[in-house]
C-alpha cells in the first residue's frame, strides 16, 4: 500500500504548524514534505523537529532554495539531518534569472549537478522539482527540462505533473522519458476551466481534470518512492487534505 505525504506549503496560510501536523496525522498521512520557511532559523527547525516527533509524522523529502543549497550547504545538510530528510529537491528559479537558451539551461543543469554533490556525498538524494516553464519550448526549440537533465546527469526528478500539464505538455510522455530520474511526484489537480478562481484554478485531488488513475499506473514503472499531495492555494486545508487523501488511496 502506498504511503502518502503532504507538502506543507499547501497549509502555509493556516497556522499554527502544530495544528496542521496534528490534523494530518489524524487523517492518516504518513509523512510531510518541508519547504524553506519551515526551517528559516534554528528555532523553527527545533519546533519542526519537536512537532514531527509528537505526531509521529516523518519528513523524508524537503524543498530548499537554490541560494541556501549553493551558498550554505552545511546548514542545509544540518537541517536535513535534524528532521530526517532523505532527499532534497531544489524547487524553483525566479523568472528574472532563468536561462534564455538551451545551452544556458544545460549549464544550469551542470550548476545543479555541482550544487548537489555535498548532499549526494552525505548519502542523500538530490534533484529538481519542476513548474510549467521547463516544458515550454524555447525560441531555439529546446525543452528546458531536457537541457537541465543533460547538464545534470545525476539529478533526480520530483515531478509536479499538474505543472507539466499547465506547461502544455503530455505528462505520460515525460514520465516515460524520465522514468529513471523520477523519485517523487506531486499529486495535484487542476480545476475545470473557469472554476475555483478563488483557489487559483487548482482543485483537490480527484476533483479536477487530470487523469490521475492513468498517471498513477504509469508511475509504477518508475523509481518513484514518494507520493506527495499538494494544492497551491486551498481555501480550507482540512477539506483539501481529507478529500485528497481519500482520492489518492483510491487510485
Amino acid at each position: 500500500m502506498t504511503a502518502f505525504s503532504y507538502q506543507l506549503y499547501s497549509s502555509r496560510n493556516f497556522p499554527p504548524l502544530a495544528d496542521t501536523l496534528g490534523m494530518l496525522a489524524e487523517l492518516g498521512y504518513a509523512s510531510v514534505e518541508g519547504y524553506g520557511a519551515l526551517y528559516a532559523d534554528a528555532a523553527k527547525v527545533a519546533e519542526l523537529k519537536d512537532n514531527l516527533r509528537k505526531t509521529g509524522l516523518t519528513m523524508p523529502t524537503g524543498h530548499f532554495s537554490l541560494d541556501m543549497l549553493e551558498n550554505d550547504p552545511a546548514t542545509a545538510l544540518d537541517i536535513a539531518k535534524a528532521v530526517g530528510i532523505e532527499t532534497i529537491y531544489c524547487p524553483y528559479i525566479a523568472p528574472e534569472i532563468r536561462p534564455a537558451t538551451g545551452s544556458d539551461y544545460a549549464a544550469f543543469g551542470q550548476r545543479l549537478q555541482e550544487v548537489g554533490k555535498p548532499f549526494r556525498d552525505a548519502g542523500l538524494g538530490f534533484g529538481w522539482h519542476n513548474h510549467d516553464f521547463e516544458f515550454r519550448p524555447l525560441p531555439d526549440g529546446t525543452i528546458p527540462q531536457v537541457a537541465i537533465f543533460e547538464g545534470g546527469p545525476d539529478l533526480e526528478w520530483e515531478a509536479d505533473l499538474a505543472w507539466v500539464v499547465k506547461g502544455g505538455a503530455d505528462p505520460l510522455h515525460w514520465i516515460a522519458t524520465f522514468k529513471d530520474r523520477l523519485t517523487a511526484v506531486h499529486l495535484k489537480d487542476i480545476a475545470p476551466a473557469g472554476e475555483n478562481a478563488d483557489e487559483d484554478g487548482w482543485a483537490d485531488l480527484g476533483q479536477g481534470v487530470i487523469d490521475w488513475p492513468a498517471l498513477k499506473a504509469a508511475l509504477t514503472q518508475t523509481r518513484v518512492k514518494y507520493f506527495i499531495i499538494e494544492h497551491d492555494n486551498p481555501k480550507d486545508e482540512r477539506r483539501f487534505a481529507e478529500r485528497s487523501l481519500k482520492a489518492a488511496q483510491a487510485l
